[in-house]
C-alpha cells in the first residue's frame, strides 16, 4: 500500500525492484496498489505500469492519511503491508508477516525491527528501543507512546489483517503521522507481534514528512497528538474486556 505525491516520484523504482526480490510462502501473491495523491498515476514510470500486479490510481490532493485510505479501498488482498513511497523492503520481509499471521490466528498485525537509510548508503538502527521478538499485547505500545508521544515501534513496517483495518476505518485525515495514529488504534484493538528481523529500510531524506518543521511541535503538532489520543482512548473503551 504506496502512497505517492510528486517528489518521492522519483523513489519508486528501488522500492518497486525490492518489492519483486521477495519469496512469498505458499500459494501467496502479492499486488502493490500505489495511489499518487494530487495526479492521476500516469506520472508512475512505465517499467512498473507494465507489470499487472500493479494497481495504480490518483486521487484528489488529501495528504497521505486520504491517499492511503483510497489505495485500500481499491486493494483486494487479505493483508495489507504499509510500504512507503521512499523505503524499501529487505528480503524477506513480506514472507515473515505472512508466517507470523498464519500461524497465530489471534494476532491481528506485525511490526518489525527497522533501519534508517541514510544519503549515503548505510543502515542505521531506528533509535528507539525495540521490544522482546514475539507477542505485543493490546496496549503495550499505547501505555509507552501515552508517555513519550514516539512510537516504540516503526509504524512504518506495519502488516494488518484486512477485516480489522477495516473495523478501525483506515487511516485518519492527518497532514502526518497517520501512520502512527493507526498503529495506536491496533494496538488497542488487538494483540500484535514484533519481528525481530529488519524489515524495513526507512530512507532518511531532506523532503520526507518527518522533516517538515512543524513535525514534531507547535499548534499542528498538538492538534495531531490529541486527535490520536481521542481516536486510540476511544477505541480502548470500545474494546476493553473483549479478546
Amino acid at each position: 500500500m504506496t502512497p505517492v505525491h510528486d517528489t518521492a516520484l522519483k523513489f519508486l523504482p528501488e522500492v518497486y525492484t525490492s518489492l519483486r526480490a521477495q519469496k512469498l510462502p505458499g500459494s501467496w501473491e502479492w499486488e502493490w496498489m500505489v495511489q499518487v495523491d494530487g495526479g492521476s498515476g500516469a506520472e508512475v514510470p512505465a517499467d512498473i505500469l507494465d507489470d499487472p500486479r500493479v494497481k495504480v490510481s490518483g486521487n484528489r490532493r488529501g495528504g497521505p492519511g486520504v491517499t492511503r485510505t483510497m489505495a485500500w479501498g481499491r486493494s483486494q488482498g487479505e493483508l495489507v503491508k504499509v510500504l512507503d513511497a521512499d523505503d524499501i523492503l529487505p528480503g524477506g520481509a513480506l514472507a515473515r508477516d505472512i508466517e507470523v499471521l498464519e500461524a497465530h490466528p489471534s494476532v491481528g498485525w506485525t511490526v518489525c525491527n527497522a533501519h534508517d537509510l541514510m544519503a549515503d548508503g548505510s543502515l542505521k538502527r531506528y533509535p528507539v528501543g525495540d521490544p522482546a521478538p514475539g507477542p505485543l499485547r493490546r496496549g503495550e505500545l499505547y501505555a509507552y507512546w501515552s508517555t513519550t508521544h514516539r512510537p516504540k515501534v516503526h509504524p512504518a513496517s506495519l502488516c494488518i489483517r484486512d477485516g480489522l483495518l477495516a473495523q478501525i476505518g483506515g487511516w485518519m485525515a492527518l497532514p502526518a503521522s497517520e501512520d502512527t495514529a493507526l498503529l495506536m488504534a491496533l494496538d488497542l484493538t488487538a494483540d500484535g507481534w514484533f519481528i525481530g528481523e529488519a524489515g524495513l529500510h526507512y530512507r532518511k531524506h531532506s523532503e520526507q514528512t518527518t522533516a517538515h518543521p512543524e513535525h514534531r511541535g507547535g499548534a499542528e503538532w498538538e492538534a495531531r497528538m490529541g486527535a490520536i489520543r481521542k481516536h486510540a482512548e476511544a477505541l480502548a473503551l470500545r474494546y476493553r474486556g473483549s479478546r
